[in-house]
């Protein structure tokens, strides 16, 4: 797994012009938060994100990607897209798989994991958008790309992305 580096955000870069993939990009200030970042997304148009990096009973570790308004029904999860139960995995592991650090996840950070060492799962509805938005690997900047374009980003590094329908939580 030698030639399997961190290319960071300069690897990304290169891999969007390779594919040629038409995307916006925005710097802001850096949120953590759904919360934090209304404001931003109110000036940004497309779908936003929230990420949830995950492990299930199993040892297995998975991305999913949902809309970031959702509430993840995480008992119903597994049956949606095919594990045992999940847990939210450790900022260790996502480090080490990802390079990346809560509050900076996004599918993007698939970039720097090894085929196989994670399932990315893409909610259909954003799998179907023109536009969803996603962390170029940091919390300061956003970028919009096409939901089609995000898993050929995924299928050219290697990864199988998983389009499920995710179950969420009625609201009250």
């Amino acid at each position: 797994m030698s030639e399997h580096k961190h290319r960071g955000e300069a690897g990304l870069r290169e891999d969007l012009d390779a594919l040629a993939i038409p995307f916006e990009h925005f710097e802001h200030e850096a949120v953590f938060t759904v919360e934090e970042s209304a404001g931003i997304k109110a000036a940004i148009p497309g779908e936003h994100t929230k990420n949830l990096f995950l492990k299930d009973a199993g040892g297995a570790f998975w991305l999913v990607t949902v809309p970031g308004e959702m509430r993840v029904d995480l008992k119903a999860l597994p049956g949606a897209i095919g594990c045992k139960r999940v847990s939210f995995g450790k900022p260790e592991p996502m480090l080490e798989l990802l390079g990346l650090t809560p509050g900076s996840v996004t599918p993007l950070g698939a970039i720097h994991a090894p085929p196989g060492s994670i399932t990315v799962v893409l909610d259909c509805a954003l799998a179907e958008a023109d536009r969803i938005n996603v962390h170029p690997l940091r919390n300061t900047a956003t970028i919009g790309l096409s939901g089609a374009d995000t898993l050929r980003l995924l299928e050219h590094w290697g990864h199988a992305p998983m389009i499920a329908d995710i179950p969420a939580l009625e609201s009250e």
